[in-house]
C-alpha cells in the first residue's frame, strides 16, 4: 500500500447506495487493473496475502459465490466457505450465533448473500471484518450493478471517469423484486446514465420515478422505441422464489408480452445495430429473452460474468485497504 493509495468513503460495499460517483469510479478503475491480472498466465497477485475472506452464502448462487471465490483466490487470500444448507442453519441457529461463531474464526472480509433484506448491515454492527453485501432479499446486489457498468463502459470503449453521459438503459422484467435492478437504477444514474423499466404493472413499484428517477412503462415495447430508442436492455428473470408467481401469467404470456424475443430484438437492433444485450443470470430461455438473442453478437451476458471476478477482485481489495488504513490511524 502506498500512500497515495485511494480510499472508498465507506468502511463496508453493503449498496450502492451510500457510494459516491468518485466510489463507483475508483471501484471500476480499480477492477480495469485486475483485468489485466486476469489476462495473465498467472493469474494471481499478492494483495491480500495472510487476509482471511469468509463466504456467507445463506442462498444458493453460483455466479457471484464462484466470482468472489475466484477473486479471493486471484487476491492469494485464504477462504472459508459457508453456506446454510447443511450447517447449524438449518437446525435453527440465528444469523447472529452464525455471524458470532464465523467471528471467532478472525475474518478480514465477509461477504454475505442473505434472505433477508438488511443482513449485511445487520452484520456490519456485529463483525469486525468489512462487509460485502452479495445480494439482501430484495434491497440490493451492489457488485452485479457494479460489473454491469464494467461491461458496458468496456463495450462503449469509456472510462469510468467518463461515465455513461448521454447512454439510455433499458431495464426489463420483474422491477419490484429485483435487488439487480434496485442497484443498477441506482449506479447508473451515479455513471450519468438516463435510466428507463418496464415491466407489468404489477411488477411495478410505486412512485419508481420519484424515488429513481427513472422513466417507467409498463409497455416494454413504448420503453424500448418510444423517442431516441435504447442503447442497452437488460433483461430480468421473473423471481418465482419471491412470490411473483402470483400476480403473472403463463411464461408463454410474458415472453410474448414482455420478453426479448427474437421479433423485438430484430426491430432493435435495426434501430441500433450497437445495441447491447445484458442480463444478469440465471437464464430462463423463450421466457425473458430467447436463446438466439442471448447467444447474439450483442449479448454480453458471458462478458458480464468474466467482469465479476475483476470487479469482485477491486471490491476485496479496496475494502481491505481501507481496513488497513484505519488499523493504521488506530494504532497511531
Amino acid at each position: 500500500m502506498t500512500a497515495k493509495q485511494k480510499l472508498l468513503s465507506v468502511p463496508h460495499l453493503l449498496g450502492i447506495e451510500g457510494l459516491t460517483r468518485d466510489d463507483a469510479i475508483l471501484i471500476l478503475d480499480t477492477a480495469q487493473s485486475f483485468v489485466e491480472v486476469n489476462s495473465r498466465q498467472l493469474k494471481k497477485v499478492p494483495a491480500l496475502r495472510g487476509r482471511l475472506v469468509a463466504l456467507l452464502f445463506f442462498e444458493n448462487s453460483t455466479r457471484t459465490r464462484l466470482s468472489f471465490e475466484l477473486a479471493a483466490k486471484r487476491l492469494s487470500a485464504d477462504t472459508l466457505n459457508f453456506s446454510a444448507s447443511g450447517s447449524s442453519v438449518q437446525k435453527g441457529e440465528t444469523l447472529l450465533d452464525t455471524a458470532r461463531n464465523i467471528e471467532a474464526m478472525g475474518p478480514d472480509l465477509v461477504v454475505v448473500r442473505h434472505e433477508a433484506s438488511g443482513a449485511p448491515w445487520h452484520l456490519s454492527r456485529v463483525m469486525s471484518g468489512a462487509i460485502a453485501n452479495a445480494g439482501d432479499g430484495q434491497h440490493e446486489h451492489p457488485t452485479q450493478a457494479l460489473l454491469d457498468a464494467f461491461t458496458l463502459l468496456s463495450r462503449w470503449r469509456r472510462t469510468a471517469a467518463q461515465g455513461l453521459d448521454g447512454k439510455t438503459v433499458c431495464i426489463v422484467g420483474d422491477i419490484s423484486r429485483s435487488r439487480v435492478a434496485r442497484s443498477n437504477m441506482l449506479l447508473l444514474k451515479l455513471l450519468g446514465a438516463r435510466v428507463r423499466v418496464a415491466g407489468p404493472a404489477t411488477m411495478l413499484p410505486a412512485a419508481l420515478a420519484d424515488v429513481y428517477g427513472v422513466d417507467v412503462y409498463d409497455d416494454v415495447d413504448d420503453a424500448l422505441f418510444s423517442g431516441d430508442g435504447v442503447d442497452a436492455v437488460m433483461m430480468l428473470r421473473i423471481q418465482k422464489e419471491r412470490a411473483a408467481r402470483a400476480v403473472m401469467g403463463s411464461d408463454d404470456d410474458y415472453a410474448v408480452g414482455y420478453g426479448l424475443h427474437r421479433e423485438r430484438f430484430d426491430r432493435l437492433h435495426a434501430a441500433n445495430d450497437g445495441i447491447v444485450v445484458m442480463h444478469p443470470g440465471p437464464i430462463n430461455r423463450g421466457v425473458e429473452i430467447d436463446a438466439a438473442v442471448a447467444d447474439s453478437s450483442s449479448s454480453v451476458i458471458l462478458d458480464q460474468t468474466e467482469n465479476g471476478v475483476a470487479v469482485r477482485m477491486a471490491v476485496l481489495y479496496l475494502l481491505a485497504v481501507g481496513m488497513a488504513r484505519t488499523d493504521v490511524g488506530s494504532a497511531a
